[in-house]
């Protein structure tokens, strides 16, 4: 489906329910809030289905468009959301039910029955302000979450898959009025104690293959107990690792419960394709950036992973 016909889909129907995916990060928060406050100045019946695995970060961005429980939708829409998988407990029961499915990732499942899909855009935020700028008047209160799921899915814009495009819809959000120097303090400028005690944690712990061009490091629930860490703590640690000098692939991985691990993987695409790795993992994403759920130990987790980088690249690391 074409954003031109994203846009009269949207304006064409009502009593709208926009689903997020697990472990929400400011991309698919961002997309939502944008999404539900501009079919609300359509004056559409809109809200977010409630993802109670939002940190503390991003729920100040939903505040007053949560669904109640007993709100009843005519139109489902998932936004971000690349794969059954990744449909929080309390929104499986509309996995045959979405109606429109909004997202960038190149591992798109395709289960909406209709779906608007750039995998070429840096985040999904970029391909919301496309639509909602077809519906009408983009203000500040919608562009304030756009350019939180833009900046974030982009690092602030010093990740690989920043684009000119990216930057262009950074300035048209900015000149909606945002209030742009908070919002990149809170989200890219501040660090808790804790987070800072994680992250020591972690490089200590981080192991070393391939003369130092991959890095492998584990976040577990024994780290995050003993600094009092909290999901906002964890935010984006993903992206910690990579940035050792000489390391083209980085694996974080994320103990979720007692013999399950969230693994985050970060490439050179032209070294090795993460989405490739991922996918033997029953996992996916991007070329330079994918993810996949084990349910395994963290030290299996990370044999795993080693396992199907080595598959991928047809050599054994050292």
């Amino acid at each position: 489906m074409s954003i031109q016909a994203a846009a009269d889909f949207l304006r064409d129907h009502d009593g709208y329910l926009i689903l997020t995916h697990l472990r929400p990060d400011g991309d698919t928060v961002g997309c939502a809030a944008g999404l539900c406050r501009a079919l609300r100045q359509l004056g559409k019946t809109a809200y977010i289905l409630p993802n109670h695995q939002a940190s503390s970060l991003f729920t100040p961005y939903f505040q007053g468009l949560l669904a109640g429980d007993d709100f009843v939708p005519d139109t489902v829409v998932s936004v971000d959301i690349a794969a059954r998988g990744l449909f929080p407990d309390n929104a499986r029961e509309y996995l045959t039910r979405v109606d429109l499915a909004i997202d960038h990732h190149p591992s798109q499942e395709f289960f909406a029955a209709r779906t608007c899909l750039d995998a070429e855009r840096a985040a999904c935020g970029e391909l919301m302000y496309d639509i909602l700028r077809l519906l009408g008047p983009i203000t500040a209160d919608i562009a304030t979450p756009l350019y939180v799921a833009v900046s974030t899915d982009c690092g602030c814009f010093v990740y690989g898959n920043t684009t000119a495009a990216t930057h262009r819809v950074a300035a048209h959000l900015i000149d909606c009025g945002i209030p742009l120097a908070q919002l990149n303090k809170r989200h890219f400028r501040t660090k808790s104690i804790r987070r800072l005690r994680l992250e020591s944690a972690i490089i200590a712990g981080m192991q070393l293959y391939d003369q130092g061009t991959i890095a492998v490091a584990a976040l577990t629930l024994d780290m995050m107990a003993a600094v009092g860490a909290d999901e906002r703590d964890a935010e984006d640690i993903a992206a910690l690792v990579g940035q050792l000098e000489g390391v083209s692939t980085s694996v974080t991985i994320r103990e979720l419960a007692p013999g399950r691990c969230k693994i985050s993987l970060r490439t050179d695409p032209d070294d090795l394709n993460a989405s490739t790795v991922c996918a033997l993992m029953g996992g996916g994403g991007h070329a330079a950036a994918s993810g996949a759920t084990l349910d395994l130990p963290v030290e299996e987790t990370r044999a795993a992973v080693l396992d199907a980088i080595h598959q991928v690249k047809g050599s054994a690391l050292t």
